[in-house]
């Protein structure tokens, strides 16, 4: 489902496009009836008609519905339009950590203060009892107003209990999904993973970048 400026979603007017992913693309669009501008991520029809895939979407709908966080992007509802799953999101101006890392190393204040907001987002998410599982430079944004938010909650968990419970690393039998080179050892053996392993991922990216 490409969209063009001006097409309509529900009550959401396409502005322009603002990137694509495996999962679909992502839209800058307006809401006509709150009249505020959002982002809209529209799953691509052959992810949709995988049963696990949409799945896998709607559970970060749901992970990232579940948490109230300033460090963690916001999801504001889930549509379905023509039968394809539509993520409605907070709108973010600036640019990923990857993006900004191309540019050069961090100034050391600046890696302490974006470590210590993704580790202040990850604490929020894992109290609700939710694991990211693919934590890396491209899924934390740096606002143009100076705030770090962590994105892309697609490989989310919420089995995970905080207290005592950890889950496994599998989404589906035999499959192990993450990003190879920022997952925590127990998850690329298909180990039981908790929030420890989300805090493995930060000192891998430091490690990397």
């Amino acid at each position: 489902m490409s969209l063009s400026k001006g097409q309509r979603l529900a009550q959401y007017e396409v502005l322009s496009p603002l990137g694509s992913g495996g999962m679909g693309e992502v839209y800058r669009a307006r809401d006509l009836r709150l009249d505020r501008e959002v982002a809209i991520k529209v799953m691509a029809e052959h992810v949709a008609s995988d049963p696990e895939m949409r799945r896998r979407f709607e559970t970060e709908a749901r992970a990232v519905a579940a948490l109230s966080h300033p460090g963690i992007l916001s999801i504001y509802e889930l549509v379905v339009v023509e039968g394809i799953p539509v993520a409605v999101m907070e709108l973010l101006e600036g640019e990923t950590l990857r993006e900004r890392l191309r540019r050069g190393a961090l100034e050391w204040r600046d890696a302490i203060g974006i470590a210590a907001n993704v580790a202040d987002g990850l604490a929020a998410a894992h109290a609700k009892g939710v694991v990211h599982r693919d934590l890396k430079p491209d899924n934390v944004f740096l606002t143009s107003a100076g705030s770090v938010k962590i994105l892309d909650f697609g490989l989310a968990l919420q089995r995970f209990d905080p207290v005592s419970t950890p889950t496994v690393a599998q989404t589906a039998q035999g499959v192990i999904l993450g990003t190879f080179g920022y997952m925590s050892p127990e998850q690329v053996l298909g180990e039981r993973v908790d929030g420890r392993s989300d805090v493995f991922r930060p000192g891998a990216c430091c490690m990397r970048c």
